[in-house]
C-alpha cells in the first residue's frame, strides 16, 4: 500500500472529483499495479454501465492473446496500454505477440493504447504502417515536455503520425509537462499544433487521475485548459476533444 499514491482511489472517488464538474464517462486504465489481472477495473465498469469505460493490460505473449482481447472487449474494453520507450517499440517489429496483439485491434477496432516516450515515435510510425486499420491512442502528448519545454522536433515527430488516420492523441496530464502548474498556459501552443495537424476529431482531453488529484491541483484547472482558455478552439473542436472523440473510440 506504500507503493500506491494515493492508497485510496475507489470508483465513488472518483466520480466525486469528476461528476460535480460535469463529467459524466470515465475511461478507466488498467493499474500497472494490478498486471494483467483486470478484474477489479471491471468489476467497477460492470457496476456502473455506461459511466466507465475500459483499456485493459494483457500479456502479448500469451499464444491466445487474441481471444483475450475479444472476451476483454464483450465486457466493454475497447483498448489495450502498452507501455514503450525506443528500445520496447523498436523491438515490437520483432514480437510475433505484438503482431497478433496490432491485427486483434485492427480486426476487432480495438485501440493499442501508447503510453510512449517521445524516443519511441519513429518506432510507433513503423508500426502504424505495418498496421494501418489498428487505433492508436498515443496518452499524454507522447509525454512530450515532461523535462520542461516542449521540445519543437519531438512535436514535429508528433505531428508526423497524423498522417495515419487511425492515430489519435490525448491532451492530458498537463500538470506533468512543461512548466507543471496551473493555469498550464504554455502548452496552449503544443494543443494548437496538434489541432492543426490531427484535427480536433483525433485529440482527446484526459485527466491522468488520481495523479493529477495527487498533486493537489484537482481537475477544475486540466478541464479549463480546453473548455475556456485555449481560445482557438472553436465550440465544435472543444466538443470533439472533451466528449465525441473518446466517446467514440471507447464507448461505440
Amino acid at each position: 500500500r506504500s507503493d500506491m499514491q494515493p492508497a485510496s482511489f475507489t470508483a465513488s472517488e472518483l466520480l466525486a472529483a469528476a461528476q460535480p464538474l460535469g463529467i459524466s464517462r470515465i475511461v478507466l486504465i488498467q493499474m500497472s499495479y494490478y498486471g494483467f489481472d483486470n478484474r477489479y477495473m471491471l468489476d467497477c465498469m460492470a457496476a456502473h454501465p455506461s459511466v466507465f469505460g475500459g483499456v485493459a493490460i494483457v500479456d502479448p505473449e500469451q499464444a491466445d492473446v487474441a481471444d483475450t482481447m475479444r472476451e476483454l472487449a464483450a465486457r466493454g474494453v475497447r483498448g489495450f496500454r502498452l507501455y514503450t520507450n525506443r528500445e520496447k517499440a523498436e523491438a515490437w517489429q520483432h514480437s510475433e505477440g505484438i503482431k497478433r496483439m496490432w491485427t486483434a485491434g485492427g480486426e476487432q477496432n480495438l485501440a493499442m493504447c501508447l503510453l510512449a516516450d517521445p524516443d519511441a515515435l519513429p518506432a510507433v510510425k513503423t508500426m502504424c504502417r505495418a498496421f494501418p486499420n489498428t487505433p492508436v491512442v498515443i496518452d499524454h502528448f507522447a509525454r512530450i515536455g515532461m523535462r520542461g519545454a516542449v521540445d519543437p522536433q519531438q512535436l514535429a515527430l508528433l505531428c508526423d503520425l497524423a498522417r495515419f488516420p487511425t492515430v489519435h492523441v490525448k491532451v492530458s496530464a498537463f500538470y506533468a509537462l512543461g512548466r507543471k502548474q496551473p493555469p498550464y498556459d504554455d502548452l496552449q501552443p503544443m494543443i494548437r499544433q496538434l489541432r492543426d495537424a490531427y484535427g480536433a476529431q483525433r485529440l482527446m482531453w484526459a485527466s491522468d487521475g488520481p495523479f493529477q488529484l495527487a498533486e493537489g491541483q484537482g481537475y477544475e484547472p486540466s478541464l479549463a485548459l480546453i473548455r475556456d482558455r485555449c481560445r482557438f478552439l472553436t465550440t465544435a473542436d472543444r466538443d470533439a476533444i472533451l466528449r465525441g472523440t473518446a466517446g467514440r473510440i471507447f464507448y461505440e
